[in-house]
């Protein structure tokens, strides 16, 4: 039956980029949850071990808070949002960006990510169509654009998020899904060293630091998924990119001189770029 659903699809290819939008569109809402909730989780967890290790009393919790419970709410009013009250963009269209119980503004946000992850999941599958890559590929993308807002927002990489990335990227790429097994150990092993080696120098000549280990791993994570050849061009991407949408934000207001400028998000869009179109753009660089 998947046989014959995925020969319908690659003929209907219109379909299958509409249910692409669709899944996005979905995953992005959920994806939202996590770009607020896992830094919250982090923090009640720290506290704990914390207070575990003063044998101190831990601090007591309002709730169990995970990344399903509790239910969503209105930051405002505490309001439980319902299921009819959190339809990916449609529901911001329709309550006019404010929440329908007590009128408070909702975050341009929320739309802003399912509509990212819409079309994300659509250029993914619009590049490998209905096939392997582009099975693996979805998730890959879908966790470095949280990763991206995680780390924008926090000057945090998770470990739960970037390690799993690691273990994945050689684990596919021990059967050649996206390159040979030794060039997704030497891409993970010349992604973490890259960076730690600038880390450290830099840290030398200023006395600061100018990056964490988060950094480190997560390019690691980039080089075992896409192998060694592609961390120039990662490494290239990400600073061009960082450089025009600092200055950008900066432009804008966004963000201040004086403000730490996450290196992350630069990472994670110069790691799906090249994960589309890094074999076009190395063969057009050489010529």
């Amino acid at each position: 039956m998947l046989t014959q659903l995925g020969e319908v699809l690659r003929a209907e290819h219109g379909v299958l980029l509409v249910l692409a939008a669709l899944l996005g569109l979905m995953i992005g809402s959920f994806i939202n949850v996590l770009i607020h909730r896992l830094p919250l989780m982090m923090e009640r967890q720290w506290k704990r071990e914390c207070h575990e290790f003063l044998s101190m009393e831990a601090p007591v919790e309002e709730d169990n808070l995970n990344l399903l419970t509790p239910r969503s709410r209105c930051p405002q009013c505490l309001q439980t949002i319902r299921a009819w009250e959190n339809i990916p963009i449609l529901s911001f269209l329709l309550q006019k960006g404010r929440c329908r119980h007590c009128g408070a503004a909702i975050s341009f946000r929320y739309p802003l990510v399912e509509a990212l992850t819409a079309m994300v999941t659509v250029a993914v599958v619009w590049r490998f169509g209905w096939s392997v890559p582009a099975l693996f590929a979805l998730p890959f993308s879908w966790t470095l654009l949280g990763l991206a807002f995680i780390d924008f927002d926090r000057q945090l990489l998770p470990d739960s998020m970037t390690q799993p990335l690691l273990w994945t990227g050689l684990l596919l790429n021990g059967q050649s899904v996206y390159v040979d097994g030794p060039s997704s150990v030497y891409g993970a092993v010349a992604g973490y060293l890259t960076l730690w080696l600038i880390y450290h120098l830099f840290r030398l000549a200023t006395g600061k630091e100018g990056m964490g280990y988060g950094d480190f791993k997560l390019l690691a994570a980039l080089g075992a998924w896409l192998g060694w050849q592609k961390l120039p061009l990662i490494v290239l991407l990400s600073s061009l990119t960082g450089a025009v949408l600092g200055l950008t934000l900066i432009g804008l207001g966004l963000r201040s001189r004086e403000q730490p400028m996450p290196f992350g998000p630069y990472l994670a869009i110069a790691g799906w770029i090249a994960l589309l179109w890094g074999d076009s753009l190395i063969a057009a660089w050489m010529g």
